[in-house]
């Protein structure tokens, strides 16, 4: 009866998530984002069950000036032995004439649905800072006093999300950002609207052999006013320690990915994105590589990798 109960669960999800999602990039976009989704699902939190900080460092349709430079960093971790956890996000992006900055903190709460399944409850709250530098513009009328200052605007926001996992698979839906909010007013007339995010992500572990598991996964994006975008993705992983995969975007990217678990605590990875849009023509490519480090504290516990 449990498990009859967690698939039930596992379904009721996706429907909501089909329900829910009406509307289709303003969020910071992560080729690798299934080895930090807790930037997209606050109940990510601590599902790993040990202490987890990454760092990633994107650099965006390389050759293109003022193209996206994102740089992140997570933290997140169990409470003790309870159900509890907390983690804190930080990204940081600049396109062009902008840089903008996010915090955020998460907590999340799980409960055990079955023997092998747990769903939590995550929320977070969020400080968005954006500053926009007008004197990187070229500028064809100098005594445009827009031009003659940064403007800084600084917005709260709240989020929240569900996840529902075990050690083979998972399924997650959020919303990181609950509010939409502008970031500057009518009187200088250049307003930066943030639209509500909508995230589900979903995937699945197959045990190969011995020594590979095969991970595909999927994460969908939706935000009012644009495509929808969808990612999938495949990565193999070798004897617990090499993880060699691709990954699609509709209509947008192709992918190639590689990691490699350097010690029990540390993992390194690295993508590279191949552009199939019409900016193909001015860049080389996007470039994407992360570090994590996790401290275990219990080895006997994690004989191998969590792949996800």
């Amino acid at each position: 009866m449990k498990s009859i109960n967690s698939r039930k669960i596992f379904l009721t999800l996706v429907f909501m998530l089909l329900e829910s999602f009406a509307y289709s990039q303003q969020d910071s976009q992560f080729t690798q984002y299934m080895y930090n989704t807790i930037n997209v699902n606050p109940a990510y939190a601590g599902s790993r069950r040990v202490m987890s900080v990454f760092g990633l460092h994107r650099n965006q349709w390389v050759g293109l000036d003022g193209a996206p430079i994102t740089n992140a960093f997570s933290l997140h971790s169990p409470i003790g032995d309870a159900n509890l956890a907390l983690g804190l996000s930080f990204v940081n992006d600049k396109i062009g004439v902008s840089n903008e900055n996010s915090i955020s903190i998460a907590a999340s709460y799980a409960i055990q649905t079955s023997e092998n399944y747990k769903l939590a409850f995550g929320i977070n709250g969020a400080f968005n800072q954006l500053n926009i530098n007008y004197n990187k513009l070229k500028t064809y009328d100098t005594s445009d006093v827009l031009l003659e200052e940064e403007n800084n605007k600084f917005s709260p926001n709240i989020g929240a999300g569900l996840y529902f996992h075990s050690d083979k698979n998972y399924i997650g839906i959020s919303v990181p950002n609950l509010l939409e909010t502008k970031q500057y007013d009518d009187i200088k007339k250049a307003v930066a609207n943030d639209q509500i995010h909508f995230y589900f992500i979903t995937g699945y572990v197959f045990d190969l052999s011995s020594s590979v598991k095969l991970k595909p996964a999927l994460l969908s994006k939706i935000v009012k006013g644009a495509p929808l975008q969808a990612d999938l993705s495949a990565n193999f992983l070798f004897n617990e320690k090499f993880t060699l995969g691709a990954a699609y975007r509709f209509s947008k990217a192709l992918s190639a990915m590689a990691g490699f678990q350097i010690s029990n605590s540390w993992f390194l990875g690295y993508a590279y994105d191949l552009e199939r849009t019409k900016l193909a023509s001015y860049n080389s490519g996007s470039h994407e590589i992360f570090l994590r480090y996790e401290l275990f504290k219990e080895y006997k516990k994690f004989k191998s990798p969590r792949f996800f």
